[in-house]
C-alpha cells in the first residue's frame, strides 16, 4: 500500500528542487547578483526540513497541552508586528518581525497557530457543535479574532484565507448550515465593504475586469504574467532565457514565480505543478479517513487546507482568475517564513501517519466521514 506521507514528501522536494531551479534563473538580472535568492531559498529549505523532522517526531496530544499558550503568543506577535519600530514595515504593510537579519512574517505561523486552537476547541467541546454559544460563537470568535488581526497589518489575502479555513473546519466538526451560511454572507459583505472604501483596492478590483485597458496600471503584473504564459507555449524558451524576469514582471521571485516557470519551462512543468498540489491533496485527503480522534482529523485537514488553498490563490491569480493578491506559491515562492510554515505541514503529515492506526472518525465529524467512506 503507498504512503501517503512519503507520496506528499516526494511532492514537497520536488516543487522545492523546482523553485529553487527557477530562483537562479528569475535572480539572474537583479543587482544583488544572481545567487542572492538562490542562496537565501537553499538555507530556507534547510531550515523548513529541519523543521519538518522536528514536527513529525512530536507527540501531538502532548502538544495540544499547550495549545492555549500557542494560541496567545501568536496573537501576541500579531499585536507587535502593528506597533510602530517593532514591526517592520515594507511598501505600506507592516507584517515582519526582526531576529538580527532574519524577518519572520508573523501571520505565516498564526495561521497554524490558529488550526492547532481551533481543532483543540472544537474537539472538546464536540457534543455541544450544535448550540450557538458554545458551538459556533465562540469559535468563530477566535477564527475573527485573528483574522482582524491579520488585517491590520494590511494583509486581506492571508485573513481571507484563516476565515476560510476556519469556516471549512467548523462544518467539517459538524456546525449547523443555518449558522455557517449568515455568516459567510456578512464576512463577504464585510469584505466588500472594506474593498469599497479603499481606493487602492477598489481601483485593483475594477482594473481586473478589463486587463487589457489597464495594463499599464493596476494590471500590468497580470499583463506581463499573461504574456509570459504566452511566450514560453509547450516547451518554453528555456532556463535564463526568459524575458519577464529582466525587470519587466514584478515580484517575479515571490508571488508570479509561476509566470517565469510557464515561461522558461512550458506548459508541461505548468500542469506538472498543479498535478504535484493535487496529489498532495488527494493523498492527505485519502489519509484522512484513518484519523483516531476529532483533534487529529481537523488539525491534518487544517494543514492540508493552508497548504491547497494558498496554492488555488496563488494560480488563480496569476492566471488571471482572482484579482491581484500577493500570496505565495508554496514550497516554490522566495520567502523564509512561507517555507517554515510549509515544512511544518509536512511535518504534521509525516508524523500523523507514524502514528495514526487503522480507525475511523468520531460520530461528530460526520460530513467528512460519509465523503471519505
Amino acid at each position: 500500500m503507498l504512503n501517503p506521507a512519503a507520496i506528499i514528501t516526494v511532492c514537497a522536494v520536488g516543487l522545492a528542487i523546482l523553485g529553487l531551479t527557477i530562483l537562479f534563473s528569475a535572480s539572474a538580472s537583479y543587482k544583488q547578483g544572481p545567487y542572492y535568492y538562490l542562496n537565501k531559498q537553499l538555507l530556507g529549505v534547510l531550515l523548513a526540513a529541519v523543521l519538518c523532522y522536528v514536527t513529525s517526531r512530536l507527540n501531538l496530544d502532548y502538544i495540544r497541552r499547550y495549545v492555549p499558550w500557542l494560541a496567545g503568543f501568536a496573537a501576541l506577535l500579531l499585536l507587535l508586528v502593528a506597533i510602530p519600530h517593532i514591526g517592520i514595515e515594507v511598501k505600506g504593510s507592516r507584517r515582519w518581525l526582526g531576529f538580527g537579519p532574519i524577518r519572520l512574517q508573523v501571520s505565516e505561523f498564526a495561521k497554524l497557530a490558529v488550526v492547532f486552537c481551533l481543532a483543540h476547541y472544537l474537539a472538546i467541546n464536540q457534543t455541544r457543535i450544535g448550540e450557538l454559544t458554545r458551538g459556533f460563537l465562540f469559535p468563530v470568535g477566535i477564527v475573527f479574532a485573528y483574522a482582524g488581526l491579520i488585517m491590520l497589518e494590511p494583509d486581506f489575502g492571508t485573513a481571507a484565507l484563516v476565515v476560510a479555513v476556519g469556516l471549512t473546519l467548523l462544518f467539517l466538526a459538524g456546525a449547523k448550515w443555518r449558522y455557517i451560511l449568515p455568516c459567510i454572507g456578512g464576512v463577504i459583505m464585510l469584505f466588500a465593504v472594506m474593498v469599497i472604501h479603499n481606493p487602492n483596492r477598489l481601483r485593483r478590483l475594477t482594473a481586473f475586469l478589463d486587463v487589457e485597458g489597464n495594463r499599464q496600471g493596476g494590471t500590468y503584473q497580470l499583463y506581463q504574467a499573461l504574456a509570459a504564459f504566452a511566450a514560453g507555449g509547450t516547451d518554453g524558451v528555456g532556463l535564463g532565457q526568459g524575458r519577464q524576469q529582466l525587470s519587466y514582471l514584478p515580484e517575479a521571485h515571490t508571488d508570479f514565480i509561476l509566470a517565469v516557470i510557464a515561461e522558461e519551462l512550458g506548459l508541461w512543468f505548468t500542469m506538472g505543478v498543479v498535478v504535484l498540489f493535487t496529489i498532495i491533496f488527494v493523498a492527505k485527503l485519502i489519509h484522512l479517513r484513518r484519523a483516531p480522534n476529532l483533534f487529529q482529523f481537523l488539525l491534518a485537514t487544517g494543514c492540508l487546507l493552508l497548504i491547497s488553498l494558498q496554492a488555488i490563490i496563488n494560480l488563480g491569480v496569476v492566471t488571471g482568475l482572482f484579482p491581484t493578491k500577493g500570496m505565495s506559491l508554496p514550497f516554490i515562492s522566495a520567502g523564509l517564513s512561507n517555507l517554515l510554515l510549509m515544512g511544518m505541514l509536512v511535518g504534521i503529515f509525516i508524523n500523523t501517519q507514524r502514528t495514526w492506526g487503522r480507525v475511523t472518525l468520531p460520530n461528530r465529524a460526520r460530513s467528512m466521514r460519509e465523503v471519505l467512506a
